[in-house]
């Protein structure tokens, strides 16, 4: 089972309650408060492109990098209408990110933090954002809570539209940390009328807020702070989605 190959194709269909908007404005409130050097922001692990896309449509001059070549390709589709420079897509690693020049902001968002389950290499792609970023460029990201993915074990799932069908069930480990999400997809193909099926393994690690504070410190990132979900004020308990700000000294 590989992440994303048969998902791709109805992941937004799937997703359709993920207000890309509000999230969009809550990037750009943290935006004004740091102030950015200029306006270039990587979309890391940016999936299909609806953020990619939202922001652009704002005027920031967006690159997307994500691990997924099924995924990207949806995300190229979706912005082709954009008028002025479209989106950079970019099939990378996130820890062997490799950009052409420097970004202003990198912005990883609905926990795709979480699905590097190795600390090494989350802290080579931490490494890899900073090196990156401009002096005083800002690193914001979010992850669901070590609470949230204990809460998930055991729980099973279903995501349905009229074109596919998602059971997915949850495990976690509490001696690894890592919460296993075992999917089956029954997708149609319009052209036949038959349906498809697929199978997926996502794997999502339990990190904890001083983890990832080691890890951005290691990588040189200065005024680390973290946010409730999608709010400017610090994560209370039982979070289930806690946001971080980072930022690269001047």
């Amino acid at each position: 089972m590989s992440c994303y190959q048969f998902l791709a194709g109805c992941y937004d269909g799937l997703t359709y309650d993920v207000d890309y908007a509000a999230w969009a404005d809550y990037l750009e409130k943290h935006f004004r408060r740091h102030g950015l050097p200029g306006n270039t922001v990587l979309d890391l692990a940016c999936g299909t492109g609806s953020l990619t896309r939202e922001l652009a449509l704002r005027g920031y001059e967006m690159i997307g990098v994500d691990r997924s070549p099924e995924m990207l390709a949806q995300a190229a589709e979706k912005v082709r209408d954009l008028e002025g420079t479209p989106p950079l897509f970019l099939c990378q690693l996130m820890e062997k990110l490799d950009l052409y020049g420097t970004i202003d902001a990198c912005v990883c968002c609905l926990d795709s933090i979480n699905y590097i389950t190795r600390l090494n290499t989350l802290q080579k792609a931490f490494d890899r954002v900073h090196l990156f970023l401009m002096p005083g460029g800002l690193f914001l990201f979010d992850i669901n809570s070590p609470e949230k993915l204990e809460g998930l074990d055991g729980q099973v799932f279903l995501d349905e539209t009229e074109d596919a069908y998602c059971v997915w069930r949850a495990e976690f480990s509490r001696r690894s940390r890592v919460c296993s999400y075992y999917m089956d997809l029954f997708q149609l193909d319009r052209s036949s009328g038959l349906w498809e099926r697929g199978e997926e393994l996502h794997q999502e690690r339990a990190h904890t807020v001083s983890e990832l504070t080691a890890l951005l410190e290691g990588a040189g990132f200065q005024d680390i702070r973290t946010y409730g979900n999608l709010k400017l004020r610090p994560p209370r308990p039982g979070e289930e989605r806690i946001f971080f700000a980072a930022r690269k000294g001047k």
